[in-house]
C-alpha cells in the first residue's frame, strides 16, 4: 500500500508564461510603432480610389515629398530642445526668417558674397539659440517667456533689415543647393534623410544621445550621476538655433529670397509634427524617424483634401484633427497590445 502525500507545506509552482504564437507577439511589437503608418497607406488609397487620375501620380508624389525641406529642419532643430525636456520652443520660426531674410538682405542689398552672407546669417541663427539657452540654462527664466520673448524680438528685428517686405533677387546657381534634382527630388530631400539619420545614431548609439534622453527624463538624476546637465542644455538650444539656420539658408535659396512675415507659418505645422513623431517609431518618444514620417503623412492628407476640392482652410483643420486622432489612435494601440 502507499504511502500517503502529504501536500501540507508544498509550494505552487510559478505558472509558465504562456508561449505567445510569432504573429501575436509581431502585432503586440510593432502595430503601435507603425499605426501612423498604416493609417498613411489607408489615405493613400481612399485618394486613389477618390480621384485615380488626379491623386495616384507621379507628380503628386513629387509635390509632396519636394516640398517640405523647411519644416524637416524646423522640427529637428525643436527636437533638440524637447529631448532634454524644454517642450516649447516659441522662437524657432523667427530664427528661421532670420537667417532666411538676412541672406538675401547681405547679398543683394548689401553686395555680399553668398558664402560669406550664409556663413554669418546661419552663425546669427546659432547665436539666438546660444542667447535663449543663456537665459534657460544659466539665469533659471521660463523658456517660454525666453523664447517667446525672443522670438518676437528676432521677428522684429528681421521685418526691420528687411524694411517690412519680401527680399529677393539671390542667383539661380545658389539656389542649385536647394533645388538641384536627384533622382527626381531636389537635394535638399536628402540633406534631411542624412540629418534624420544622423540624429538617430547619435540619440541611439552613442553617449551624448543617451545622455539627453537621461537629461530629459530627469535632470536632477543625471545631474547627481556625474552627467553635466547645463552644458547639454546649451548644446541643445545653439544646435537647434544652427538647424533652423541651416533650414533658412536652403529656404531662402530655393525660393530666391524671403519674406519674414510668413515664418510664423510654420510654427503650428512644426510642434503638430512633431508631437505626431511620437506616436511611431517609438511610442510616447520624441525620435527623429517618427517625425520624419509624420511630415510627409501630414503633406499626403492636406494635398489629397485640396487636390479634391476642399479650400485651403483645411490645412489648418487637418493638422489639428489628425494630430489628436493619430496620436489617440497609437497610444490606445499601446495601452491594449503593450
Amino acid at each position: 500500500m502507499e504511502e500517503p502525500v502529504s501536500v501540507i507545506g508544498e509550494v505552487a509552482a510559478p505558472a509558465a508564461p504562456a508561449r505567445q504564437r510569432p504573429g501575436v507577439a509581431f502585432v503586440r511589437e510593432f502595430a503601435p510603432r507603425t499605426a501612423i503608418i498604416w493609417i498613411w497607406v489607408i489615405m493613400i488609397v481612399i485618394y486613389s480610389l477618390a480621384e485615380p487620375g488626379l491623386f495616384f501620380r507621379g507628380p503628386t508624389f513629387q509635390t509632396i515629398f519636394d516640398s517640405q525641406q523647411t519644416l524637416v529642419f524646423l522640427t529637428l532643430g525643436l527636437l533638440c530642445t524637447m529631448i532634454i525636456g524644454e517642450y516649447v520652443d516659441l522662437s524657432i520660426c523667427s530664427v528661421l526668417g532670420l537667417t532666411a531674410t538676412m541672406i538675401p538682405v547681405l547679398v543683394v542689398n548689401e553686395g555680399w558674397n553668398v558664402a560669406a552672407a550664409s556663413v554669418v546669417s546661419v552663425a546669427a541663427a546659432a547665436a539666438a539659440g546660444a542667447f535663449n539657452g543663456v537665459l534657460v540654462v544659466y539665469f533659471g527664466v521660463n523658456v517660454i517667456v525666453v523664447t517667446l520673448g525672443s522670438g518676437t524680438l528676432i521677428l522684429g528685428l528681421t521685418l526691420w533689415i528687411s524694411h517690412l517686405g519680401e527680399v529677393v533677387g539671390l542667383s539661380s546657381s545658389f539656389a542649385s543647393i536647394d533645388l538641384k534634382d536627384v533622382l527626381g527630388l531636389p537635394v535638399s530631400f536628402y540633406y534631411g534623410v542624412a540629418l534624420v539619420l544622423i540624429f538617430t545614431y547619435i540619440l541611439g548609439c552613442t553617449p551624448l544621445g543617451r545622455r539627453m534622453r537621461f537629461v530629459g527624463a530627469n535632470p536632477e538624476v543625471a545631474r547627481l550621476s556625474g552627467i553635466r546637465v547645463n552644458r547639454i542644455r546649451f548644446g541643445a538650444f545653439v544646435m537647434g538655433g544652427l538647424l533652423c539656420g541651416l533650414g533658412g539658408m536652403l529656404t531662402s535659396a530655393g525660393i530666391g529670397g524671403f519674406d519674414p512675415n510668413s515664418s510664423a507659418t510654420y510654427l503650428l505645422p512644426t510642434f503638430a509634427t512633431v508631437m505626431l513623431g511620437t506616436a511611431v517609431i517609438q511610442p510616447g518618444r520624441f525620435n527623429p524617424i517618427g517625425t520624419f514620417v509624420a511630415i510627409y503623412f501630414l503633406a499626403t492628407g492636406i494635398l489629397g483634401l485640396e487636390l479634391l476640392g476642399v479650400a485651403g482652410w483645411v490645412s489648418d483643420v487637418f493638422y489639428g484633427a489628425t494630430l489628436v486622432v493619430a496620436v489617440t489612435v497609437a497610444t490606445l494601440l499601446h495601452r491594449r497590445l503593450i
